[in-house]
C-alpha cells in the first residue's frame, strides 16, 4: 500500500527523553510506564511500552527515543498513553527502540 506524502506529514514523530521507567504490574504482557520529555513545546507524555527484553528501568532512563505524539490517547494496562515509543523487531521479535544517534534537541520533528 502507497500513500501520500501529505499523508506521511501528518503523523508528528518527535525527539524525546526518558525521563521514567518502571514495569507496569497490571500489564498483561510485561511492559514499562514510561514518562518522555518531548521539550518545553510539547512537555512531558506517557507512554507504556512492551521493552522488557532488551531494557531495564535503569537502561531506560536518559535514552533519547523518537514517538509519535498525535495518536489519541489510548489507555493501556491502566496507563494513559499518549506518545508511541517506536522501535523495530529484534529476530526473536522483541522490541529494539530506535533513536537519533547523535545529540539532538528535544521535541524535534521527524521529516
Amino acid at each position: 500500500m502507497t500513500i501520500a506524502f501529505d499523508e506521511f506529514l501528518r503523523v508528528d514523530i518527535r525527539v524525546g527523553r526518558i525521563v521514567a521507567a518502571r514495569l507496569n504490574p497490571a500489564a498483561i504482557k510485561p511492559a514499562f510506564h514510561l514518562q518522555v520529555d518531548f521539550g518545553p513545546e510539547i512537555g512531558v507524555r506517557h507512554s507504556s511500552a512492551q521493552l522488557t527484553v532488551h531494557y531495564t528501568e535503569d537502561s531506560l532512563i536518559g535514552r533519547t527515543v523518537v514517538a509519535v505524539i498525535n495518536f489519541p490517547p489510548k489507555r493501556i494496562a491502566g496507563v494513559k498513553s499518549e506518545a508511541l515509543v517506536l522501535g523495530v523487531p529484534d529476530p526473536a521479535g522483541a522490541v529494539v527502540l530506535l533513536g537519533p544517534d547523535q545529540d539532538v534537541p528535544l521535541g524535534g520533528r521527524m521529516f
